[in-house]
This record gives structure tokens, C-alpha cells and sequence, in this order.
């Protein structure tokens, strides 16, 4: 049976360097060649561990469609250091020794290209199994849909993501609309925190059905009133896309 595997490749990479970074006395071209190596290695983990038959690692393109929608997006979040930026192309080898295409996008994100291809394995019953520790992969879990921490050497269940975060999946893009995303940059409700951006997802299920509801706190429907415009773009922001055009077909992904 067909198994796609997508590697979140920065996802993985940048975690594996920032380990390395910490190893006194190595030099730069020490600490890429460490990265490389254990790339390598986790990839050849990965693929025994998920017995995938096809297998691609996503990287990032510059200035995705979130940029122009938004221009305070990841206005905040510390740039990936030089040293692996100028030497990306060199560390992704790891994953082509392994015989697993390494992918660079011009413009769309990971996330997207990731999410698009899981979306679409999934509807003509292939397993897809992504490898990341990014949240924003969560509300895709389902049956042919698996989220795996590599770092943590586990698959994410429905029912961790739901005692984690004490609501079901398919209420977490409201739930980051609502609060919104610190990491990403994403503003979110002004005045909404995770206590009450909790409380009106458990008591009506969506923003929707809060508005509707005569029992929502006065204090709270002034807020979502007030900011809905934030929270449409929040919610936009933290949903990821899956109909990016790929340019290639899953059968260029099978494993040799």
C-alpha cells in the first residue's frame, strides 16, 4: 500500500542545528557537516520507522501569499542564522542521499505544499504521514492523515491534540483566530485570551453560534464585534491552504 511521507524540512533541520550550535569547539563547517549527518541519519530513521513508498521534504519559498495579505507576518520571529541559510542546499543532501526529493519553492510555504499534498494523497486513500512539530498540521489529522514528532519519536493523536488543548481539532482554527499566534505574528482578538477564546468555543462551538447566542457576555460580544475583521484574518492566516499547484505528480515521489 502506498505510504507518502513529508518532511517539514526546516522544521526538522533548524532544531537539529541549534543542537549542534551548542557542541563546544566545533567550527561552522564542523557544525554543517554534523547537521548534514544527522539529517541523513533521521531521514533514514523516518523512512524505516513509517515504511513510506513515496517521501519528499518541503522547504520554505520567499514571501508567501501571508506576506501579502499580511505585512506584520513572522514580523518578529529571529531570522535563521547565515551560516545555515548560505548552506541549506549542502545540508538537504541528507535527504537525497536517502533517495527522498529535497523540494525548494519559489514562493509558497511548506506548510501549504505539505498540507496540499496530504489533502490530496488522502482523498484517493493514501496514508500520509507529516513530520513536524508545527501546531498548524493538527486540525488535518484523520484516517489516511498522520502527524509524527520526530524529536519526541511519536505520532500525535487526535485525542492528545484534544487534552492539550482542551477543545477538539476542528475548533483550532477558531481557537488561533481568536487568540491568535505569537509565534507567527498572528494579532487575533484584541483583549481575547486563551481562557475566554476556550469558554466561547466549549459553550457555543464557533464564533458563529456565539454571536447568534442572546447568553454571550456583553464584555465578550463587544470584543469579537469590535475586532471581527482580526479575526477573519487571523483565522485566514493560521488555516493552511491545499490546493497549491504542485507542477509534479506523486508517482515522482516514489522511493528507489
Amino acid at each position: 500500500m502506498a505510504h507518502l511521507l513529508l518532511i517539514d524540512a526546516l522544521n526538522l533541520i533548524r532544531r537539529i542545528y541549534a543542537v549542534d550550535c551548542e557542541q563546544p569547539g566545533l567550527t561552522e563547517e564542523q557544525i554543517i557537516k554534523s547537521c548534514l549527518h544527522r539529517v541523513k541519519n533521521a531521514t533514514r530513521k523516518l523512512l524505516k520507522t513509517t515504511k513510506a513508498t513515496h517521501a519528499i521534504a518541503v522547504f520554505d519559498g520567499d514571501k508567501s501569499w501571508r506576506y501579502h495579505l499580511y505585512a506584520d507576518y513572522k514580523a518578529n520571529r529571529k531570522p535563521m542564522p547565515t551560516e545555515l541559510q548560505v548552506n541549506l542546499e549542502v545540508v538537504s543532501q541528507g535527504f537525497n542521499d536517502n533517495g527522498v526529493k529535497a523540494y525548494f519553492p519559489q514562493q509558497d510555504e511548506a506548510d501549504d505544499i505539505i498540507a496540499t499534498l496530504a489533502h490530496k494523497s488522502a482523498l484517493h486513500n493514501v496514508q500520509a504521514t507529516i513530520v513536524s512539530t508545527d501546531k498548524g498540521f493538527l486540525p488535518m489529522l484523520e484516517k489516511n492523515i498522520q502527524v509524527y514528532d520526530y524529536f519526541k519519536q511519536q505520532y500525535i493523536s487526535e485525542k492528545e491534540v484534544e487534552s492539550k488543548f482542551t477543545i477538539s481539532k476542528d475548533k483550532l482554527h477558531d481557537y488561533w483566530g481568536l487568540m491568535g499566534d505569537k509565534t507567527n505574528d498572528i494579532p487575533g482578538v484584541k483583549g481575547v485570551g486563551k481562557k475566554t477564546a476556550l469558554e466561547v468555543l466549549s459553550q457555543y462551538g464557533s464564533v458563529e453560534h456565539a454571536l447568534q447566542s442572546a447568553t454571550l457576555k456583553e464584555s465578550v460580544r463587544k470584543k469579537l464585534e469590535t475586532d471581527m475583521d482580526n479575526f477573519v484574518l487571523s483565522k485566514l492566516l493560521v488555516a493552511l491552504r491545499t490546493d497549491i499547484e504542485m507542477g509534479f505528480k506523486l508517482s515522482q515521489l516514489r522511493l528507489t
